[in-house]
């Protein structure tokens, strides 16, 4: 299958990374951070610690992305296929012609959340009813949103308003705002904001009083601390459920701030938490990435990454996530630009609206949802009160050092961070 997908020269020390950099970093990191956080996911950082010591690169033989890069793929090629023009509709559609409607691969979709999305659109329901089942509150729409914030560069409220449109299939309340908060935060980190405005623009877009946005207060606020008081101010001791939005959301934010927005340090920061690792590395690559670019991911995790296998969503199989970064990322002549080459495997449709000579993404600035853009530093400073001062002035986290350097469970088993002190006073349980 042909691909354009290759590792471009990188930039000279020192450079600023543009927006091409921005987004392959964004989209590899995502699938980096899930091809490393596979193997822990689920487990604790006590039992990481038994089967590999600290882990600081692969340790599968075959690393590869799960159900987080293959969903991230699908949502990435809809809103090529859409753009700003993305409605509820197009999602079911998207649902229903590549997965629904489908055979399905050996995980059959993957999480609970999707499970359920899936059993309600073949039972013929519609979004937003599609979304009423018990995990609606799971992290499968925070793994799939990177690429919302790399279509909106530096417009975190556009960003959060279109992934908002993708989860209204899947997803609903915690699980949206998960999202949403991803979403923002991705689209200022390719703006070039520094770490503490990318965890204000996330804060931004939900609402103040959500479990989210209290579970992302809390982490960012204890992440000058290390990994371990990250986990417990967020982790609810003794909860079986890997997959709650509001706690991979916080968890993977939680490890880019210890990490100040550094690329390794963060994506091995959220591994070694465990948890869903899959997940939260995943979310914490696509953050540090798209601060970072493309060139701060290390050289063999990059070459591990091949074009998606499909086990999950057979219809993803041989796209690669750097291909669907040229989709997405603003370029002259048009949101593709003269000079990209269309990978052959892209859907149908996708490739007859790229090369379609109007140009693209007409009309984002009017579609743009109130509120949108960089929280300005007299925003920042207002935003989350918990965050430390040099966090809510919206300057680099001075606070927060340089770090060291899956879905659900899917059946009831030993008790997932038990013993761990977390979250004592029940705030946020269902």
């Amino acid at each position: 299958m042909a691909s354009i997908a290759c590792t471009p020269p990188s930039p000279a020390p020192g450079e600023t990374p543009g927006p091409r950099e921005r987004a392959r970093g964004a989209m590899l990191g995502l699938a980096v951070g899930d091809a490393l956080g596979a193997p822990a996911e689920n487990l604790r950082p006590s039992e990481i610690r038994a089967r590999w010591g600290r882990i600081t690169g692969y340790v599968s033989e075959r690393p590869c992305g799960t159900d987080d890069t293959e969903y991230a793929i699908f949502s990435g090629l809809l809103l090529a296929r859409h753009g700003s023009a993305l409605t509820p509709a197009h999602v079911e559609s998207a649902w229903h012609e590549w997965i629904a409607d489908r055979a399905e691969g050996p995980f059959r979709g993957a999480g609970f959340s999707e499970r359920g999305t899936l059993e309600n659109l073949r039972r013929g329901l519609a979004a937003p009813i599609s979304a009423q089942h018990r995990h609606a509150w799971s992290d499968g729409l925070a793994m799939r949103a990177a690429p919302f914030g790399v279509f909106a560069a530096g417009r975190p409220g556009e960003a959060a308003r279109l992934v908002a449109i993708d989860g209204s299939v899947s997803h609903d309340g915690e699980g949206i705002h998960g999202g949403r908060a991803v979403a923002a935060g991705v689209a200022a980190a390719m703006a070039g904001a520094t770490p503490a405005v990318v965890i204000a623009s996330a804060l931004a877009v939900v609402p103040e009083d959500s479990w989210t946005a209290r579970s992302l207060r809390r982490a960012v606020t204890v992440a000058h601390r290390g990994e371990r008081a990250v986990r417990s101010a967020v982790v609810i001791g003794g909860y079986p459920w890997t997959d709650l939005a509001p706690e991979a959301v916080a968890l993977a934010f939680g490890a880019y701030a210890a990490a100040d927005g550094d690329f390794r340090a963060a994506v091995l920061t959220a591994v070694n938490m465990g948890r869903d690792a899959d997940t939260t590395a995943a979310v914490a690559g696509a953050l540090a990435g798209a601060t970072q670019g493309i060139s701060a991911i290390p050289a063999d995790w990059a070459a591990a990454i091949g074009p998606a296998r499909g086990r999950c969503l057979p219809s993803m199989a041989g796209h690669h996530v750097l291909d669907v970064a040229e989709l997405l990322v603003p370029e002259e002549g048009g949101k593709w630009g003269a000079g990209v080459i269309l990978p052959g495997s892209l859907p149908k449709g996708v490739r007859e609206v790229a090369r379609a000579t109007a140009p693209q993404g007409a009309g984002d600035e009017a579609a743009a949802g109130p509120g949108d853009g960089l929280p300005s530093d007299e925003a920042a400073e207002h935003l989350p009160a918990a965050l430390p001062p040099a966090c809510r002035a919206g300057e680099p986290p001075a606070a927060l050092p340089a770090g060291p350097g899956g879905r659900a469970a899917r059946e009831p088993g030993p008790l997932v961070g038990a013993g761990n002190t977390g979250q004592q006073d029940g705030e946020g349980r269902a």
